[in-house]
Order: C-alpha cells, then sequence, then structure tokens
C-alpha cells in the first residue's frame, strides 16, 4: 500500500534524526487516537504488503504516545549503514527499564522479529499483538504481570534491502527484505562470535534486561505439505536438567494454544531428513549455540523459535505469528514468577559446574518413530533442466504420508569442567576479553605472575583447516585431550571462573573441541600454522646425527616404518619425525592458547 504524502516525510525525518529528536517531533503531532493510527501498512493492505523501515520509526513513537505509562520506545544499537535499531518496553507494571523490572521482579520477554528480513511475519503480527494486548483486546491482563521487549526488526539493513521475489519460495508479502545483512552475515549464525555490529546490540540488550524468554521469529523454506508452523523450545533437548521440563511444558502449552486456533503446530524443524525426498521423514536436533535456540540455553534461558511455512500466504502466516505471541503473553504471565525461579536455581546450579562433566554436543539417534503427516500428493522423475530428480506437488490433492521420525536427541561428546576455570594468556587477553564482555561473562585480570602455574594445557593431535570460508571465518576442529603440565602465566593474563551462572557458555566458548567455541571459528588458527622450518638438507644431518646418537631411537623410527606405510612413503613426514625431536621445533606449534586450572585466582 502506498504510504500517504503526511506520513511519508514525517516517517523520512525520524530516521535521519536522533531517536530523542524522532520522539519529540511525533509527539507535537496531534496525539493518537483508535486503532487506525497504530495500525501497520500490511493490515491496512489486508497483510498483502509490509511497510518499510520508516514505518517502524514511526509506530515506535506512536505506541509511546499512545500509552506513555505503559510503552518506552528506544535505540539500542545502530547498524552498519547507520540505521537505528529500535526496541519497544511494554509493560503495565511501569516497569519500562532494565533497572526498574529487576526492581519489581519482573519477568521479561524478548520477542524479535526480522532476524532474516525476508522472513518479516513478525513484525507486523508483532504490532498487530501489542496493540491488542494494550487495549486488552489480546491476552488480558498479561502486561499487568510482565515487560514485553519488542525488537519489530533485527536486521535492519537487510530489511531495507527491499525487493520482490527475494524469497521466491514464500507466498507474499509483495515485496520483502533480505536474510542477511549489509556486511553479509546471517545473524543466526552469529550469537556466540558476535562479528555483527546488530548482533553485539542484541546481546548488549540481553545483557542489560536478562529476558526470561527469548522469542525468535522466522519463516521455513522447504516442501510444500499441511502443517503450518514448528514451535521449538528449548531447553528440551539440552541444557539445565530441570528447566528441560519446563520448556517443554511452555512448548506444550503454546501447541496446544495454536491448535485451538486452527493451526497444526509441529514440535520439531519441518525439513526432510533427506533434502527434495518426503518419503525420507524428519530429524530433530538440538542446534549448536551460533543459533539462538542454541544459545540461551547455555545462558540458562529459554529460547522459543517459530518457523510459520513459508508456502502458507501472508495473512495466514501473520495471524499464526499473531496467535504465537498472545500465547506467550498469556504463558509468561501464568508461569513467569514460577519460570523466574527456576532459571534462579539453573544459575546457581552452573555456579557448581566445576568438574563435573559437561556435553559439549548433541546428536539424534537412529532410533525413530512412524508418524502420519499431512502432505500432498506428489511425483518424482527426471528433470530433463537439472538432469536430476525433480519433486512436484499437486496442493489440490491432500495426502497423508507415512514416514519416518527421529526425534531421540541425547548429549554426544561430554567433556569434564575445569575445577577452577580458564587462564588466558597476556597474548590473547584483549581479544578475548573483548569477547567475554559481550556476553557479559566473568571473569579477572591477574595482577602477578604466575611462575611455573599447574595447570592443563590442550595439544592438537590433530587440526584440520575448513576448505572455504563460512560468515567470514575459516573455521577449525581438532583432536586432542587436556594433560597437566606446568606453565608460566604473566601478568596480565585472564581468569575466567568456571564458578559463575554462565559457566555453561565460558565452556562453549573456551572447550576448544565445541562446535561454536572461539576456536572452531577460527579465532586462534596461527597457533596451528606451522611458521619456522628446518630446510631438507639439514633436516638429513639432524637425522643421522640423531639415529647414531640414540639406538632407542633408530628402533622407533623403524617400528613406525614397518608398521604405517603413508609414513614410510612421505619423505617430508620421515624427516618432520626428526625435527620433532630437535631443539628448534615449536613446542607452541598446535598448542591451543587457552589453559585449564582446578585453582581460582
Amino acid at each position: 500500500m502506498r504510504r500517504s504524502a503526511l506520513l511519508l516525510p514525517l516517517t523520512l525525518a525520524l530516521a535521519a534524526a536522533p531517536l530523542g529528536a524522532a520522539l519529540a517531533a511525533n509527539s507535537a503531532a496531534p496525539a493518537a487516537t483508535g486503532s487506525a493510527t497504530l495500525s501497520t501498512i500490511s493490515e491496512r493492505s489486508g497483510f498483502q504488503n509490509t511497510g518499510r523501515y520508516d514505518e517502524v520509526i514511526a509506530l515506535c513513537a506512536r505506541f509511546q504516545q499512545a500509552y506513555p505509562k505503559a510503552v518506552r520506545c528506544f535505540e539500542f544499537g545502530r547498524t552498519p549503514e547507520g540505521r537505528p535499531m529500535l526496541a519497544m518496553a511494554v509493560s503495565r507494571t511501569g516497569a519500562l527499564t532494565p533497572q526498574q523490572a529487576k526492581q519489581r521482579g519482573l519477568p521479561v520477554m524478548l520477542v524479535q522479529g526480522g532476524i532474516h528480513a525476508g522472513e518479516i511475519d513478525g513484525k507486523d503480527a508483532g504490532f498487530l499483538a501489542l496493540r491488542e494486548a494494550l487495549e486488552n483486546k489480546a491476552a488480558a491482563g498479561a502486561l499487568d504481570k510482565q515487560v514485553l521487549l519488542f525488537v519489530p526488526v533485527f536486521n535492519v539493513d537487510g530489511h531495507e534491502r527491499f525487493g520482490k521475489w527475494n524469497r521466491p519460495n514464500q507466498r507474499g508479502p509483495v515485496e520483502m527484505g533480505w536474510r542477511t545483512t549489509a556486511q553479509n552475515y546471517n545473524l543466526n549464525r552469529d550469537y556466540v562470535k558476535a562479528d555483527a555490529p546488530e548482533m553485539q546490540a542484541m546481546l548488549a540488550l540481553v545483557n542489560a534486561w536478562d529476558p526470561l524468554a527469548y522469542v525468535d521469529l522466522h519463516v521455513t523454506d522447504g516442501a510444500k505439505f499441511q502443517p503450518d508452523v514448528s514451535i521449538q523450545v528449548e531447553p528440551v533437548h539440552g541444557g539445565d536438567e530441570e528447566l528441560k521440563r519446563a520448556g517443554l511444558a511452555l512448548q506444550s502449552a503454546v501447541m496446544a494454544d495454536l491448535k485451538q486456533q486452527g493451526s497444526d503446530p509441529k514440535p520439531y524443524y519441518i525439513s526432510f531428513a533427506k533434502e527434495d525426498d518426503p518419503m525420507s521423514g524428519f530429524v530433530d536436533s538440538m542446534s549448536t549455540p551460533r543459533f539462538s535456540t542454541g544459545y540461551f540455553p547455555m545462558r540458562n534461558r529459554f529460547a522459543m523459535l517459530v518457523e510459520t511455512h513459508s508456502w502458507k500466504d501472508y495473512p495466514t502466516r501473520v495471524r499464526i505469528t499473531r496467535n504465537t505471541i498472545v500465547s506467550l503473553l498469556s504463558q509468561v504471565a501464568q508461569h513467569g514468577k514460577e519460570w523466574q525461579k527456576l532459571v534462579q536455581q539453573a544459575d546457581q546450579r552452573a555456579m557448581t559446574l566445576g568438574g563435573a562433566e559437561f556435553p559439549l554436543s548433541y546428536r539424534t539417534t537412529f532410533n525413530s518413530k512412524t508418524i502420519e503427516f499431512p502432505g500432498y500428493e506428489y511425483t518424482r522423475g527426471y528433470s530433463d533442466v537439472s538432469g536430476g530428480t525433480m519433486t512436484v506437488y499437486d496442493e489440490s490433492k491432500p495426502q497423508v504420508w507415512t514416514v519416518p521420525l527421529r526425534d531421540e536427541v541425547v548429549p554426544d561428546l561430554r567433556v569434564a569442567a575445569p575445577k577452577g576455570g580458564y587462564l588466558v594468556p597476556l597474548a590473547e587477553a584483549a581479544r578475548v576479553a573483548a569477547r567475554l564482555k559481550l556476553h557479559g561473562i566473568q571473569y579477572k585480570v591477574l595482577g602477578a605472575d604466575q611462575m611455573a602455574a599447574e595447570v592443563e594445557s590442550f595439544r592438537a593431535s590433530k587440526a584440520t583447516f575448513a576448505k572455504q570460508s563460512f560468515e567470514g571465518h575459516q573455521g577449525l576442529t581438532v583432536e586432542g585431550d587436556w594433560a597437566r603440565e606446568r606453565r608460566s602465566v604473566p601478568k596480565g593474563s585472564l581468569f575466567v571462573p568456571i564458578a559463575q551462572p554462565k559457566a555453561r557458555l565460558v565452556m562453549t566458548m573456551l572447550e576448544p573441541r565445541g562446535a561454536d567455541s572461539l576456536l572452531a571459528w577460527g579465532e586462534f588458527n596461527n597457533a596451528f600454522e606451522r611458521k619456522e622450518y628446518m630446510e631438507e638438507y639439514v633436516a638429513e644431518q639432524v637425522a643421522r646425527e640423531q639415529l647414531e646418537a640414540d639406538p632407542a631411537l633408530r628402533a622407533e623410527f623403524q617400528k613406525k616404518r614397518d608398521s604405517d606405510a603413508e609414513f614410510n612413503q612421505s619423505p617430508a613426514k620421515r624427516l618432520e619425525f626428526f625435527a620433532r625431536r630437535h631443539a628448534s621445533w615449536d613446542e607452541r606449534f598446535n598448542l591451543y592458547p587457552v589453559l585449564r586450572t582446578a585453582q581460582s585466582y
């Protein structure tokens, strides 16, 4: 729908001005009255279109103007292209700042739209649900018992990369934004590494408000089928054991509400186990912490991933997302105080994680059950375009698919937590400290040298670099284990205690074999690159001197040749056998530059 001539100059001016000036400018306008002034372009178009970001700026100000005691519109960051990142704090309790929410002991729920800005249901549904809640037409009384933080659009720059068919496998709106940021980051891969300025701003918002639950609103990709939404919650598969029960209860309650309103929600991501093959069924999983639903359980908080189905039309998807937000408001109003106690207890349990086993990863077992899944008739056959197999669905012919579902998720790699914590030597301290600060993780700067400290060090027996870049990083996977030794730890190094509420997040970031550790994201690649060599003719001489001086070494070398064909056929590996035993060998090569300690500093 075309914006009015009156609205357009106002909203463009607000977009260019600081937020305070924007609110002041809008408050000078006539008082907002009635629902019409708080409706979206989407609603007025019958949910065929979605507005540009200038509408978000204007609506944020108008909601605050219409409900000055219940709504605060504020900027919490700036995008790389200079746009304001806006949030709305909404509550009838008068608690519209983090300090006020904490003083009153109120549960906070953060609802985020537009992390993938082409999947924009959450923005329009959020404004609709918010207006109805403020009018007590939906979730009546819920805002008397909580604070709702609403971020209409997380990926603002991506939102403004506006165009038709940005998502060709999605029905509506007519135009929409783009999946990634202006710097081409996928924000839903960035929660741990936090490269994007937008994510750094979001983490600061999360650290300030400490939301009980974080709700991430998406639209799925995938095949054509009848179910319209998936509702995934953590902790359910991983995280604190006691929180899992509450997470499952939250998931079940929201799904029950949606079923009563005509939806067919599923508790797993509706994507085939084998791409483009309906008969392969579905596989549930535990997300790694690069995703919102993997990250927040590491903070002992709830996360919900809402995925409406892309082949449902935009009015349907907005309605379902609106229904989900309303259900969540009611659930937090009813159970928020109870869940607050549970997460506080989980924080206390995390303080005692030292020495206990911690699952660094999870896997889905091959145990499966057969389910009846509502799909459509389809054909699969040879494509003369691609030369592969082509699937064609007939949406006029509903069909029940009998398919397997693998939904048993169990811990995979377990690692005992250090009894004291982690030591980050001075050379790496500044940049690791910057990462820890982003997540609100506690650490201490050592005020004196620790000579010959008893520590655990990790030397990789195998280090494998990713063959291509992902999210701007060359990933690294390592094999190996921790071993005790003594090392000097200089003044200015960091001590990161395990005895803190975010202990799970500490291990997520600093255990080298974790899928989303700083090491895995390539932050320490230099330590696993060999930088010093001896020429082959020198190595030949060194080898002969060692063989002549040490009969035991000669026997070991011969045994290695006899038992390892690859070694025996590689001149480089045979010479390295001796180079590793020479005084010039770099003892720091393949040494992870973070240590563990049983001691507290």
